[in-house]
């Protein structure tokens, strides 16, 4: 069998199982050990896939805004609660764009004292549905408009995160795991969220169980740069929970 063809069959056992062992590829493929390491060695470099220890996990991409707004809510909203009673004002935040921080937004419209720098149109808009304190603030990004993340991205959007500085980024995954930190599957979303983490004294990382453990394409924050991570209970049993405790500031789970 060709490279080619075998690296098909690995992304169409990932994508049934996310999970697969060295040994299955082995049996699924007809080839050595040497032969599926070599794979997932090249896969790996093309971003199709990540090694962990014994096999090869599935990279996660992300479905659209509008989707993901329908998936694991309640876990969402208690995670948004759980940053917001931590907020203390008067700060500068950063936020990007995501389901987590547009239901994270809607608990903000409530604080006073905030400065709310996003990309996110769908979290600005939050403040148009409730009226905000007086003294609370939100700036948008200026840059090309993402119909699909209804966002601003682009050049001109790191340009102008790197003119401020903010307290805390609040920050949205697609996976986070020990190895990889938190991570995106698109490269737009990936160099704004680590723009954001860059210009703030602390990155705190929204996500709930389903993306621990996981991982995806491009890495903004390592594990170790995350302050807090915020989850919830369920992801006590996702693999790889435990390592990732180990690396972050504080885990907080709801």
């Amino acid at each position: 069998m060709w490279a080619e063809a075998r690296h098909q069959k690995i992304r169409s056992l990932l994508q049934r199982h996310d999970r697969i062992t060295t040994e299955h590829a082995m049996r699924e493929l007809g080839v050595s050990r040497e032969t599926v390491r070599r794979d997932f060695l090249e896969m790996e470099a093309l971003g199709l896939l990540q090694r962990v220890h014994g096999g090869a996990i599935h990279l996660s991409d992300e479905p659209p805004l509008d989707k993901r707004n329908t998936i694991h809510v309640a876990a969402k909203k208690a995670i948004a609660r759980a940053v917001a009673q931590r907020l203390r004002a008067p700060l500068t935040l950063f936020m990007d764009a995501g389901s987590t921080t547009t239901i994270l937004a809607r608990e903000l419209t409530q604080l006073s004292g905030l400065t709310l720098i996003t990309n996110s149109l769908s979290a600005a808009a939050c403040f148009t549905e409730s009226r905000p304190a007086p003294d609370s603030q939100v700036i948008i990004l200026p840059g090309s408009l993402n119909t699909e993340l209804f966002s601003t991205t682009g050049s001109s959007t790191i340009l102008k995160i790197q003119d401020f500085h903010a307290d805390i980024a609040l920050l949205s995954p697609v996976a986070v795991n020990a190895r990889q930190g938190a991570s995106s599957f698109l490269h737009d979303e990936a160099v704004i969220a680590r723009a954001m983490s860059a210009g703030a004294n602390e990155t705190w990382i929204l996500a709930d169980h389903s993306k621990i453990g996981a991982a995806s394409r491009e890495t903004f924050c390592p594990a170790n740069r995350i302050d807090r991570l915020f989850s919830n209970h369920a992801a006590q049993d996702a693999d790889g929970y435990e390592d990732l405790r180990g690396q972050v500031g504080e885990a907080v789970l709801v």
